[in-house]
């Protein structure tokens, strides 16, 4: 399904957070949102599910505006894994897996035997049945992150927004989080720090800088050494991947260290 940003714009306490940003992310694709810290990354994802309200602009799903959707109606349709989405409570893996049964559920509807076999089959997608009955307080980082992955998979959405998935992660749960991210072809879009991983794994990318989409488009055609000097404030080396062939960056200081 189709997910389209069109002008959306920001703004709290007189200060501007985003200004017409347009989107669109086509059904399956994985799109990446870089910049530097508060060009407005988080900002745009809070308004697609809908924690933030745009005072201007329009999401739409699918060609329908969100805005005119239910909250329960969006959750069946959106799943959002937040930098702030890690509960600490007393639950196991698998408790946390099934809070992502909630949109499809009235209030007081217990969980029954189709939303087990939901479950089972989110933590299987991630590699995660055997952490099941774990306290999700005792697992790691990226064993988390999956599990949390998995309690978006439970929601059965249509688009998931990932903000800063692999952020605390070691380079090997890194790697794991996005490639599973990648294998699910779910419609996707995300925030990430790292513009190598933006690079190896977005179909495009969409560079923000202080609020505003400064350049857009595949991996390639958009992470430049005059983009990356101009927002980021570093010189680049594009090189290509050995193994895989995509873009990467060798960064050094925009100036010689004295």
């Amino acid at each position: 399904m189709d997910l389209e940003l069109d002008g959306l714009t920001v703004t709290a306490s007189g200060r501007r957070l985003i200004a017409d940003i347009d989107a669109h992310v086509r059904s399956g694709q994985l799109v990446g949102l870089v910049g530097p810290n508060g060009s407005g990354k988080s900002s745009t994802l809070r308004c697609v599910f809908r924690t933030l309200t745009p005072n201007r602009g329009t999401v739409r799903l699918g060609g329908e505006d969100v805005a005119g959707m239910s909250l329960r109606d969006s959750a069946r349709m959106i799943a959002a894994l937040t930098q702030e989405s890690q509960p600490e409570f007393d639950f196991t893996a698998a408790e946390v897996v099934t809070m992502g049964r909630a949109p499809h559920k009235s209030t007081f509807a217990r969980h029954d035997d189709e939303d087990r076999r939901i479950r089972a089959r989110a933590l299987s997608e991630v590699g995660c049945e055997h952490l099941a009955e774990r306290d999700f307080r005792t697992l790691s980082g990226g064993e988390r992150q999956r599990v949390l992955i998995a309690r978006a998979l439970a929601q059965q959405p249509q688009v998931l927004v990932l903000d800063e998935p692999t952020n605390h992660l070691d380079i090997r749960h890194q790697l794991d989080v996005l490639a599973l991210v990648h294998r699910l072809g779910l419609t996707t879009v995300t925030a990430l720090h790292d513009l190598n991983m933006a690079a190896s794994w977005c179909d495009r990318v969409h560079v923000l800088d202080r609020g505003r989409i400064v350049a857009a488009g595949p991996p390639r055609e958009v992470l430049t050494p005059e983009i990356v000097r101009e927002v980021f404030g570093v010189r680049a080396h594009v090189v290509d991947h050995p193994g895989t062939g995509a873009p990467q960056l060798l960064f050094e200081p925009s100036r010689p260290a004295a």
